[in-house]
């Protein structure tokens, strides 16, 4: 097993960084786009702008346009907010889905040095790992895109710490990584539920460590402002929640 070198670095440094990419957002890209793909999305295009957004829609009509503004407000236009549980609660499967998101998708876009980039949040961590595993890469960057002047963003250095801790070959239990989740600034505004757009049910899919088996690698396209997350699936291992309503 290849044990790679592992830094770590934030969103406003993606755009230099080379090598292999990890461009982690918990709260919420990262598990609204899990949750989309294990029920049954197609295919799913990430955007940094409204422009690239609807440019997107014309080269994929049809598409299902979710996303928010910084701090989570939907986007009107829109057919879904960035959140987990109303992708959830719509039938999503076989449709294509443009993501537009002002910290993981954004960081996705920006890390074009890289050679390869993963879209991960702690629902598919341990697949995560799996898939940089099974890459061999000898070093990884784990970007954490949460962190702004008023969020520490501990919900995504919770999940690059546990994807750190099993890139070098250990095995930590995941209740306390899960506990940050929902202890980060972000996590708390969820917990309050007196935001509707930061809803309680959206904190309790995020926070729920490798309850999918499958990681999301990205490839870029011809376009040149779109990113598509793909989905890979591993094998699942033992404790591994299959996802149920």
């Amino acid at each position: 097993m290849t044990v790679p070198r592992v830094r770590r670095a934030t969103l406003d440094e993606c755009a230099g960084i080379e090598g292999a990419v990890v461009v982690i957002d918990v709260l919420r890209s990262f598990t609204t786009s899990a949750v989309a793909f294990a029920r049954g999305a197609s295919r799913i295009f990430a955007v940094d702008s409204l422009d690239a957004a609807w440019r997107a829609a014309s080269r994929h009509p049809g598409a299902l346009m979710i996303g928010a503004f910084a701090g989570g407000a939907p986007i009107p236009e829109f057919d879904l907010p960035n959140s987990p549980a109303r992708v959830d609660a719509v039938d999503v499967a076989g449709r294509t889905i443009v993501l537009l998101t002002a910290g993981g998708a954004r960081g996705l876009i920006a890390a074009r040095r890289a050679s390869f980039v993963v879209a991960a949040s702690l629902v598919c961590a341990d697949a995560t790992v799996h898939h940089l595993r099974a890459l061999g890469v000898p070093e990884v960057t784990l970007v954490v895109t949460g962190m702004y002047v008023d969020r520490d963003g501990d919900e995504d250095i919770a999940c690059a710490d546990l994807l750190e801790a099993r890139l070098l070959g250990g095995d930590p239990a995941v209740d306390a990584y899960a506990a940050r989740v929902r202890n980060s600034d972000f996590g708390r505004r969820f917990a309050a539920g007196s935001d509707p757009s930061l809803p309680v049910a959206d904190l309790d899919l995020c926070a729920v460590a490798d309850r999918f088996a499958f990681a999301m690698p990205v490839r870029r396209v011809e376009s040149g402002d779109e990113v598509e997350i793909l989905r890979a699936d591993v094998e699942r291992r033992p404790g591994m929640a299959a996802f149920a309503r």
